[in-house]
């Protein structure tokens, strides 16, 4: 799978029914081509307009299943939700 069609894809947690959003971008093992983590952008900052400064970062390894239409991860929100690297 491709990451293009990766993002197309909406990232759901199994544990609350939560839409997190579409991946924005992955983290993968140099070695071995391997997807260690996927990135969604985090909440938005005020009213959805103030942009994000936050990310979810999910490992791979909390993928329960990706489908046609959606990626269903199981994740603890609070400890998956990090600082955005570029701020």
């Amino acid at each position: 799978m491709r990451l293009c069609e990766l993002r197309d894809k909406e990232v759901i947690n199994v544990c609350d029914g939560e839409r997190l959003g579409n991946v924005c971008d992955i983290e993968f093992e140099e070695k071995t081509g391997q997807i260690c983590t996927l990135i969604v952008p985090g909440p938005c900052k005020v009213l959805g307009i103030l942009g994000r400064d936050q990310e979810y970062l999910i490992p791979y390894r909390n993928v329960c299943r990706i489908g046609s239409d959606v990626v269903l991860v199981e994740i603890d929100t609070e400890r998956c939700l990090k600082k955005c690297k570029w701020d």
